[in-house]
């Protein structure tokens, strides 16, 4: 939709193509009953990036949707019984730290904060808002003699490790090394670099009025007063290419054909790989991921709950408590732990835990509950049996954590990793394409352009990475390479657009 909106401003003819019945992918909307829930991402940050899409247009995000800064970012539980919240103000969330631990750990965080800020502001221009580098070109765009500067993202250290030098406290070490989930990725493989991840989310966490699908719409009227048309119900089977291999058009599912000057692909990297969209698109020669290089997958409960007496916020993590044995069942043993981490975003909340007035009326509360797991969707189906067990080991630890959940009062439909693999063809289920473990995982990463002449890439498992910005930048950088080849000169800087899109 990013590259959408971009395309469109200089021009151009657009059409968005979305198997599914409505915008945004992986933010999307669950019905349970009456109640729309938000079922895929929850978590909005690097709002930068929307307004640099908006900028020039006289529109800010804020007159697409109602946005409000988070107060409180996230609430934390251990089987400890005891609990942290993390705040948008570093000072609050040092206080809060000292409180929980002591003055060390406090002390550790706010160096935790200034090390992380500095990686975010060395890789935000030269890396994530620019066309995907290839080494060379990445240690000069940060400054070919700043070898103090090229060290100081720790490439050759785990996040893992390099969270013991700031927390001595274990639990700490836990909840700060779970921004390597944020990319699909296990705090043990994963490099140090990815600790910027926390300066995204300390730098800004939003509340979207409506949820996350409440963007995608909100982008979608955008796209449509710049004259973008919309398809929704209207799957790509094909890419189809003139004879010297130059993208002329797709075809739908239905045998439609549409004939196009370009098309971005934002699906999986490895639908076009695997031959999905038809055999001219191998002409892309893109990579497929392997099942031992997938990022994560979830077992994801969408409905709604009993309101329950327990200090819920809007966003709350329970942790393990064997974080090791955890993430080595899913990469290694292709499993979930017993006792799994658990995510709700518990949505008729504010972020301070002040629940909705139309929540405390009915009684009940929309959840997103979710807990990590392998991404084999293609290989393991996840039969009711299987599901079922996985509920019971959430509930149990959400339980020892100090939630109680009626089973017999939840009402919610699960989304497995072989549901979202059937939903996002190619992917295997895994949410955030290729996991980034080693220090050369965010190069292996295809870059916009592709092989195949007029074929774009966009989307989480393309640079610069998953998450609802990156995705969006993604898509910024594609529109840019489209009219960087079209005119040898960009028209923008930089930066996911909900099925296939092709510009007439």
């Amino acid at each position: 939709m990013a590259a959408a909106i971009g395309l469109a401003g200089h021009g151009y003819d657009v059409l968005v193509l979305e198997k599914e019945a409505a915008p945004g992918g992986k933010a999307r909307h669950v019905m349970v009953g009456d109640a729309a829930i938000d079922g895929g991402p929850t978590v909005f940050t690097m709002k930068w990036v929307f307004d640099r899409l908006l900028e020039g247009s006289g529109q800010r995000l804020e007159d697409v949707v109602d946005i409000g800064m988070a107060k409180v970012l996230a609430r934390h539980f251990w089987t400890d019984g005891t609990r942290l919240d993390l705040h948008a103000d570093i000072d609050r969330s040092a206080e809060a730290i000292a409180a929980f631990s002591d003055d060390a750990n406090a002390a550790g965080y706010r160096r935790f904060c200034a090390d992380s800020r500095r990686m975010f502001e060395t890789l935000k221009e030269p890396f994530m808002a620019d066309q995907r580098p290839n080494m060379a070109q990445f240690l000069w765009r940060i400054g070919p003699l700043s070898i103090h500067r090229h060290l100081a993202l720790r490439p050759f250290q785990t996040i893992w490790s390099a969270l013991g030098g700031y927390f001595p406290d274990p639990r700490l070490r836990q909840l700060f090394a779970r921004y390597s989930t944020y990319v699909g990725s296990s705090p043990f493989m994963t490099p140090a670099t990815l600790m910027l991840v926390a300066h995204v989310e300390q730098d800004g966490v939003w509340m979207v009025d409506g949820g996350m699908h409440a963007l995608a719409k909100g982008l979608v009227r955008l796209g449509e007063t710049r004259g973008v048309g919309y398809r929704f119900g209207a799957g790509v089977s094909r890419i189809v290419t003139h004879e010297d291999r130059i993208v002329t058009g797709v075809v739908l599912d239905g045998g439609e054909a549409i004939e196009a000057s370009a098309v971005v692909f934002n699906g999986d990297v490895s639908a076009l790989a695997n031959g999905a969209l038809g055999t001219a698109a191998l002409a892309a020669k893109c990579k497929p991921v392997t099942p031992a290089e997938r990022s994560l997958s979830a077992m994801a409960w969408t409905g709604l709950m009993t309101v329950p007496e327990f200090p819920l916020v809007h966003h709350n993590v329970f942790f393990s408590p064997d974080y090791a044995d955890e993430f080595g069942a899913i990469f290694e043993r292709r499993a979930t732990t017993a006792a799994p981490t658990a995510y709700i975003c518990a949505q008729d909340r504010a972020s301070d835990g002040t629940l909705s007035p139309e929540a405390r009326a009915r009684g009940t509360e929309r959840v997103l509950m979710l807990i990590n797991a392998p991404g084999d969707g293609d290989m393991t189906e996840y039969d009711d049996q299987e599901a079922d067990k996985c509920l019971t080991l959430t509930l149990d630890q959400l339980s020892r954590c100090g939630l109680h959940i009626d089973r017999t009062a939840l009402e919610a439909r699960v989304t497995t990793p072989a549901s979202f693999n059937r939903l996002f063809p190619g992917s295997g289920g895994a949410l955030y394409g290729r996991a980034s473990h080693g220090w050369m995982a965010s190069f292996r990463r295809p870059g916009a352009r592709t092989a195949l002449k007029g074929l774009y890439l966009a989307g989480g498992s393309v640079h610069p990475g998953p998450g609802v910005p990156m995705a969006t930048l993604s898509g910024m950088l594609a529109a840019d390479a489209f009219l960087s080849d079209r005119f040898s000169t960009p028209s923008f800087p930089a930066a996911a657009i909900s099925g296939g899109m092709s510009m007439e």
